[in-house]
């Protein structure tokens, strides 16, 4: 039974809608006055309130900024006998939920009540239905992938449903299992694949990778004389970019597409093939200097982004374009971006790293607070969304698209919540990265469960003559077998990148124009 709050100077005359509602399990409280109804707020909680805009004395406009102080999460319906604009733009500017004009009849009020009341239960069992109804062509076309662009789209409609299904539990789990599936399908798909897309990199059958993105998608428009804004979010799941594109729709058209990010998905070899437009074998033959090794620090494994995006304009023979690089690790940084952007309109390219992603799947591991903050994937994308809303980042993108700009929108790879630990063993120069491996002697894992790759079918640097890189798939991590238990109870449940998932390696890029 819902409790309703019905606030109008002409009370007794609309008691038979008072009757009406209690009939089909509504209790009504009246008050034909502000003063009144403000006491029945501070004695009794409601669920929804009607209130009269033109009550003697106190207007509805008049007492709803006390109402909203009172009971700030009740939705309030104004009831009016006016239409004008300066009313409406008073009361939505006010937040009201909805607004009913008179003269008003019961089946409205029902209307009001079931959308603002149920509307929750009502969303969720329609999106639950449509699940369920879809879960079975979801199946059919998992099972009909055959290339990339295939599995993408797959993707694209499992991340639809998770962000629809999330605040439920049965679907949810439902819709989880079938994720699980189709990873398990994708990895298959990418073992079997993947060589031969970085063998033959201009077949029809290679997907658009990190190394094109450069060439493919940045350079045409630079060459057409439009100036571009390239902005890469570091460690971007599709999920996440959901919810800032949903943000950035009301201001911009959003064109997106689902791209390939390279092995392995981590930022010292997708970030850096992204800007140089090479593979990472090729950055390091043939610029020695701009390479740092998997093993280095990982603060200094993209330290030499800006130089390499000059190697590409070098390749190109497009001397003449003006470029600027830009590293974003904290708000502060951002902000001094976006008070100095008059200096940089003459660059034909100005190229942004946003590391907050990064940072945050990081904290999540490394600090206990965070790591409740974002416990599971929803918990994840709200930290996401609540960063974007107030980040420097959403600030620029606005004013980019005031002047104009073409703004263009992607990330080097994603990351996926591991559950499932693997032994494996190797030397000591082994890397440190829990969902890949380089090194020698690579040894104790199970050969069906992960991705073996010898450098050069991988176009990725050999650190030694016998050494090989293994992918980890779907939700596994590897670990030593020294304190095994010890960093599964530490990693197990954290998100980590650098090998093969949906999550990781289909990644979005997007153009973004100024509605």
């Amino acid at each position: 039974m819902s409790k309703v709050l019905w606030i109008d100077d002409e009370i007794e005359i609309l008691r038979p809608h008072c009757l009406t509602l209690n009939n089909k399990g509504h209790e009504v409280t009246t008050a034909n006055n502000a003063f009144d109804a403000l006491d029945e707020l501070r004695e009794k909680h409601f669920d929804i309130i009607f209130l009269d805009e033109n009550m003697p004395g106190r207007s509805g406009l008049d007492v709803l900024p006390d109402i909203k102080v009172l009971a700030p999460d009740t939705p309030v319906v104004m009831v009016t006998k006016s239409e004008e604009e300066n009313v409406m733009d008073a009361a939505i500017g006010s937040k009201i939920a909805d607004y009913i004009v008179k003269p008003i009849n019961s089946a409205q009020l029902l209307a009001c009540i079931k959308k603002l009341i149920d509307k929750r239960a009502l969303v969720e069992k329609t999106a639950l239905d449509k699940y369920g109804a879809e879960y079975g062509r979801i199946q059919m076309q998992m099972s009909e992938c055959r290339t990339f662009d295939d599995w993408a789209a797959l993707y694209n409609a499992l991340v639809h449903w998770e962000l629809e299904l999330e605040n439920t539990d049965t679907m949810n789990e439902m819709l989880l299992m079938q994720k699980r599936e189709a990873n398990n399908g994708f990895c298959r798909f990418v073992k079997k694949n993947y060589a031969e897309w970085i063998a033959n990199p201009k077949s029809a059958d290679t997907p658009l990778m990190s190394n094109r993105i450069m060439a493919d998608r940045v350079l045409p428009v630079l060459d057409k004389g439009e100036k571009v804004v390239l902005i890469v979010i570091d460690n971007c799941r599709v999920d996440q970019w959901e919810l800032i594109r949903s943000m950035l729709a009301p201001d911009f058209n959003v064109k997106s597409e689902l791209y390939c990010a390279i092995l392995p998905t981590a930022t010292q070899f997708a970030r850096n093939a992204i800007f140089s437009g090479l593979m990472p074998s090729e950055i390091k033959a043939q610029f020695p200097e701009f390479w740092v090794d998997d093993d280095e620090d990982e603060s200094s494994q993209n330290k030499f982004e800006k130089e390499l995006i000059g190697t590409f304009f070098e390749r190109y023979r497009k001397r003449d374009i003006q470029y600027a690089y830009y590293k974003v690790n904290d708000n502060a940084s951002g902000e001094r971006i976006v008070a100095k952007f008059n200096n940089y309109k003459q660059n034909n390219l100005n190229a942004f790293v946003y590391n907050f992603m990064d940072m945050l799947s990081h904290a999540r591991t490394d600090n206990r607070i965070v790591g409740e903050l974002s416990q599971d994937a929803a918990a994840y994308r709200s930290l996401t969304k609540s960063w974007f809303e107030h980040s420097p980042l959403y600030t620029m993108i606005k004013l980019l698209g005031e002047l104009h700009y073409k703004i263009m929108i992607t990330t080097d790879h994603g990351n996926i919540r591991v559950s499932k630990a693997q032994r494996i063993k190797g030397e000591k120069d082994l890397n440190s990265n829990l969902r890949y491996k380089n090194g020698r002697n690579l040894a104790d894992y199970k050969a069906s469960d992960v991705f073996e790759l010898e450098p050069d079918k991988g176009k990725l640097p050999r650190t030694s003559v016998s050494a090989k890189y293994v992918f980890a798939t779907n939700e596994d991590f590897f670990v030593y077998p020294n304190d095994f238990n010890t960093y599964v109870e530490k990693y197990n449940d954290t998100f980590q990148h650098g090998g093969i998932s949906m999550e990781e390696m289909i990644v979005p890029f997007a153009v973004l124009e100024a509605k």
